[in-house]
């Protein structure tokens, strides 16, 4: 065992850690000393470590304690808008009008001209009427929020009409049924699963109704022997009838998909066309903003959303709103829309300059694991969050395969513990990286040192 007398002072370390003690305070670098110091008493390795071993152990420990756990990283897995990985990447112009935001005090609440209290949904109102055609607009942070607080404002203690066909279950676990039940609203079921026929809702609508809810299947889809009525439908029905007609939209997108090469999705501005009273989408998805729940539609009831107490528990900081501004300025700019939008730009990425991409870095990622097979190989990249489920887009990535049946998983196990984390798939017993969001070809060589 060593000699315990051997290990230095605290204060000898500490005099000796200037650089740590500017990294991470003086406090810090006492407490992680003394718990080394106290282990290696305990440990009484031979030899004991000296001053500069001990103070390495020291370092690379808060270094690493000091890291933040919501670490940037390469999405590779082929899924554009990938929950678990943040959805949408933020235009450059939504990220500097943010740190403009966080740097300063804005006004957020304030009116310039007047001199009073202002209304934070003032920044997004005028754009989002414009993009959308709707009368009014508000904004909560996320889409469940806007379904949520929209269903609480014109239906609470009433019954809320929707297909049984559309009753989804997001992400987490989170289904339609639950959050009506917590809206308090009443869940009034019409149609069967795969069909569902005008006179369904005409048949379910009386007095304890208080709305019809049109939910965007935007997360599967139901083929075959299927039947469903269209929004525009729906509206003349609730029209008829004297109630709202919310058409959740999910994603929402304000642009035509078909230009990508998707199936074409319900845009926003056709949704309000068609004639819902209230519309409700996602920022952080097609969008491609930060995340955010949008409700646009008539004005009285946009009003009436404003006053629940709801609200102000749902609301927006100024860091969000001033993205979200900066993201649907750039819609009014449809020329350069592609180029300047991240999500649009990696949707309409053709496969060509991908595959060009991986012919070029297979055999770079090659050079740096011997004893592996990398062959470039063809993906099927997704939008992912629930945007056009069943439509993929053709593009292309790195297949790495190993000499034993667990190597995918321990080299993606080692591309996590990267510096900057490497996200990919394991499929048919390779590791596959889709190419199509890698823009840092750098960072993905240097995960393979």
């Amino acid at each position: 065992m060593g000699d315990l007398r051997g290990l230095p002072s605290v204060d000898r370390l500490l005099s000796q850690a200037g650089d740590l003690v500017d990294r991470h305070g003086r406090m810090q670098v006492t407490r992680a000393m003394r718990a080394e110091l106290s282990r290696l008493r305990t440990d009484r390795p031979d030899p004991l470590p000296d001053a500069d071993a001990i103070a390495a152990t020291v370092a690379a420990d808060l270094d690493r304690r000091a890291q933040s756990k919501l670490r940037p990283v390469l999405n590779l897995t082929g899924t554009i808008l990938h929950t678990n990985l943040g959805r949408a990447l933020l235009a450059d112009a939504a990220i500097e009008a943010a740190v403009a935001a966080m740097r300063d005090a804005a006004a957020l609440e304030f009116d310039l001209e007047g001199g009073g209290r202002g209304q934070r949904d003032d920044h997004l109102r005028e754009l989002l009427c414009e993009l959308t055609g709707a009368e009014d607009a508000t904004i909560v942070n996320n889409n469940a929020a806007a379904v949520l607080i929209a269903l609480n404002t014109l239906g609470l203690g009433r019954e809320a009409v929707v297909s049984r066909g559309e009753l989804i279950e997001i992400g987490g676990a989170f289904r339609m049924p639950d959050i009506m039940a917590r809206a308090g609203v009443t869940l009034r079921e019409v149609g069967t699963t795969n069909r569902t026929h005008r006179r369904d809702y005409i048949g379910a609508i009386g007095p304890d109704t208080g709305l019809i809810l049109k939910i965007h299947t935007s997360n599967y889809r139901i083929e075959g022997f299927t039947a469903e009525v269209t929004a525009a439908e729906l509206a003349v029905i609730a029209r008829d009838a004297g109630i709202p007609l919310v058409n959740d939209l999910g994603s929402g997108t304000l642009v035509d998909l078909f230009a990508f090469g998707l199936r074409p999705e319900p845009t926003v501005a056709e949704a309000v066309a068609e004639g819902a009273d209230l519309v409700t989408f996602s920022g952080d998805k097609l969008l491609g903003g930060p995340q955010a729940g949008f409700i646009v539609g008539r004005r009285d009831l946009i009003a009436a959303i404003n006053r629940n107490p709801m609200k102000r528990a749902l609301r927006l900081d100024k860091i969000r709103i001033a993205a979200i501004e900066a993201t649907l300025r750039l819609y009014l700019d449809p020329d350069r829309l592609t180029e300047r939008l991240p999500t649009l730009r990696l949707l309409s990425r053709p496969q060509a300059e991908i595959a060009a991409q991986a012919a070029r870095l297979a055999p770079q990622v090659a050079a740096r694991l011997p004893g592996w097979t990398v062959e470039v190989c063809d993906c099927a990249s997704q939008v992912g969050s629930g945007a056009v489920p069943t439509d993929t887009l053709p593009s292309s990535g790195l297949r790495i395969s190993g000499d034993t049946g667990n190597a995918p998983e321990r080299l993606a196990a080692t591309l996590r513990a990267a510096d900057r984390p490497v996200i990919g798939r394991i499929h048919d017993g390779a590791l596959i990286l889709d190419l199509r969001c890698l823009a840092d070809e750098k960072a993905l060589l240097a995960a393979f040192r």
